[in-house]
């Protein structure tokens, strides 16, 4: 699948995503740093790929091991006030709903940090290439 990212217009930052074919979302900075504030900035889109990964995981989890789990909420907060040292912290609050025992509220607690994301941002050397496409787009 592509994700392409396309400015709206030269005087903003606000930019449009699509995901494949199918979905479109858009982004912006947030009017602090010279932006509209229009859409989520790209650290929020990292936050909320990590909760929806969480939601969708244990919601699952739930649904194929017969747990009566009738709904979750996911909260995300972060403290990015040491990315620049390399710490990027993010705190996880997770709402179970449902007739849950506590040996099941535990286990999706576990289960929801073993999501693909939780995984992938936090055990997985990820590499990122950047490259300049070909052609003259002087337009």
């Amino acid at each position: 699948m592509t994700i392409t990212v396309t400015t709206e217009s030269a005087d903003c930052y606000r930019h449009s995503i699509k995901v494949g074919e199918e979905h479109q979302l858009f982004t912006d900075l947030p009017k602090a740093l010279g932006g509209e504030g229009s859409a989520p900035e790209p650290h929020d889109y990292f936050d909320v790929a990590l909760g929806a990964c969480k939601a969708l995981t244990v919601t699952l989890y739930a649904r194929s091991h017969d747990i009566p789990l009738t709904g979750i909420g996911v909260e995300v907060v972060h403290d990015s006030s040491k990315e620049k040292e390399g710490l990027y912290g993010m705190s996880v609050k997770l709402t179970l709903r449902g007739a849950l025992t506590d040996d099941q509220r535990a286990t999706l607690l576990r289960i929801a940090d073993k999501c693909p994301l939780h995984k992938l941002m936090t055990t997985t050397e990820v590499k990122i290439e950047t490259r300049l496409a070909e052609g003259d787009f002087s337009q």
